[in-house]
């Protein structure tokens, strides 16, 4: 079953601390009884906490959908990892707004969020609780413990390899501080649990950590394939890589496009990966059984209830006319939709299989401020579905909000794009033409829509398109410099309905205050 990942035993309530701030985790200690010296004496039980490493990117605690949080001082729902980071990634952007007057919600919407956003905290302490428990992972798995414990030789091998899967977990978290945060706090594996405050570390030498340590495990990783699904690939490793690359320049000032054209040839070269036939069985419940995707983030309705990931965005894009069982659930949250000027980016509506809105009942435009919290405002936009390629319900059979479509972290669409855009900076049109079009004639199903010249603004569109809600439109724009700024506006960038211009500040969040206050190392963004 694809969904084997899951199954964390009560011993790793000894890692399911909850925490309010970097300092206060840190502190934990385990609990009585069943503490991490019994837990790693037996082999067997590693693969058990290396689910909960995999978990900590869709599960929100050990119990689920609430009751058992990881962090305290949120409601367990909205501290999902990839759901806060879907927030921070696309409200502010031109591919969403959301309706709702949850705290924060109605700020991320319009640019106007602050250091003690509760969304921003979210994300920030969800990373570094994701971080820590890599952290005790790599440091209770090391050679000298594996030895220590006398395990069998073949013990040891397994063990390595959880390790450097553990690696890749924390090497994608630290990528996510580093482009949402910028300066942040860093700790690793020897860094142990007791009364001290991280150090801080800046963006560049974070971006260098980051690539050293993928480096350091791309060859040692299991090749697609061979890798159970769900697990991180040498392929997995390549695409971080090749992100990071792209947006060097934003973190490190300095280009590394020949660097990700390298990495992104070496997952197309691998011959693991291939574009689906049709773009939206990528984002339905059986997409698990794509050639496409590269590293997922893994859902299942009856056994890893969450109320965050693609279950948000399944059931908080249904609302209006929408009829949820249209899409395999029975929520009908009634929250997101996007803006008029993404929807304007498909020029040819009737034909590009990417253009999903549903606009029976919607209205295109926002023309007052009171508009952002109506739903009949702003086309809906059901991408995710809880639905199989072949029309069935996943498998809660669509009487709960709960759905099995995995989340797409890393896909080979992407990795064209990345390839086409690193090729076009580096003066080659043709390669960059070439993945653009492929991307165009599955969205077509036909050549006929192919580009004959390309230009970075095409690319940029192309990526609006392709990747529409999936958690990199904010990075995409600040990589074009159109994030901040006023040479691209739309609803409610600013705060102001037709959209005005931002300060470049925003172009980082800040660190909670809370943070600031505890540990003296660290220094609050500009601009908060």
């Amino acid at each position: 079953m694809k969904k084997t990942i899951y199954t964390p035993l009560l011993i790793l309530l000894l890692l399911g601390v909850s925490f309010t701030s970097c300092r206060k985790q840190l502190n934990q200690a385990p609990m009585y009884g069943l503490n991490a010296e019994k837990v790693y004496s037996d082999p067997n039980n590693y693969i058990n906490v290396l689910a909960k490493l995999y978990a900590g990117l869709s599960m929100t605690g050990l119990q689920g959908p609430a009751g058992a949080g990881d962090i305290a001082g949120i409601d367990e729902g909205f501290s999902a990892y990839v759901r806060v980071l879907w927030n921070l990634q696309e409200l502010p952007t031109d591919e969403a707004v959301c309706g709702w007057s949850d705290p924060g919600i109605p700020a991320m919407n319009k640019s106007e969020w602050t250091a003690d956003d509760g969304w921003i905290k979210g994300m920030y302490y969800r990373i570094y609780y994701q971080i820590t428990l890599c952290n005790e992972f790599i440091w209770q798995s090391r050679d000298e413990k594996l030895e220590e414990r006398d395990f069998s030789d073949p013990d040891k091998e397994r063990i390595r390899t959880y390790r450097n899967e553990a690696r890749f977990l924390r090497a994608l978290s630290y990528y996510h501080a580093m482009d949402l945060f910028g300066n942040v706090p860093f700790v690793v594996e020897s860094d142990r649990v007791g009364a001290f405050q991280p150090e801080r570390i800046e963006r560049a030498a974070l971006f260098n950590y980051i690539e050293q340590e993928l480096k350091g495990i791309e060859d040692l990783l299991l090749a697609p394939g061979v890798a159970p699904y769900g697990r991180a690939t040498k392929s997995a490793a390549h695409a971080l890589l090749a992100k990071m690359y792209l947006n060097a320049e934003v973190y490190t000032n300095s280009p590394r496009y020949s660097d990700c054209k390298t990495y992104c040839e070496k997952i197309i070269n691998s011959g693991a990966y291939q574009l689906d036939d049709v773009y939206q069985d990528v984002f339905l419940a059986d997409n698990h059984t794509s050639p496409e995707i590269i590293f997922p983030v893994v859902y299942d309705a009856i056994v890893a209830q969450a109320y965050g990931g693609t279950i948000y965005l399944i059931n908080g894009s249904i609302g209006g006319t929408m009829s949820p069982a249209d899409y395999g659930v029975n929520g009908n949250w009634g929250g997101l939709r996007v803006t008029p000027q993404f929807v304007n980016k498909f020029q040819d509506s009737t034909i590009d299989s990417r253009y999903l809105f549903y606009t029976n009942g919607q209205i295109l435009n926002f023309s007052e401020s009171s508009h952002l919290s109506q739903f009949k405002y702003g086309y809906a936009f059901p991408k995710f579905k809880n639905k199989t390629k072949a029309g069935s319900n996943g498998s809660n059979n669509a009487t709960s909000p709960f759905v099995d479509t995995d989340f797409p972290m890393f896909r080979l669409a992407d990795v064209y794009l990345m390839l086409a855009e690193s090729s076009l900076r580096l003066g080659d049109q043709g390669t960059a033409l070439q993945y653009v079009n492929l991307i165009r004639t599955r969205a077509y199903f036909t050549s006929a829509f192919n580009l004959t010249s390309i230009s970075l603004d095409d690319i940029l569109d192309e990526r609006a398109r392709e990747l529409s809600w999936e958690a990199t439109r904010r990075t995409d724009l600040i990589r074009f410099g159109k994030f901040t700024g006023g040479d691209y506006l739309w609803a409610f960038k600013g705060g102001e309905v037709e959209g005005i211009a931002t300060e470049a500040f925003l172009n980082l969040y800040p660190i909670p205050n809370a943070d600031i206050a505890l540990n003296p190392n660290l220094i609050q963004n500009l601009g908060y």
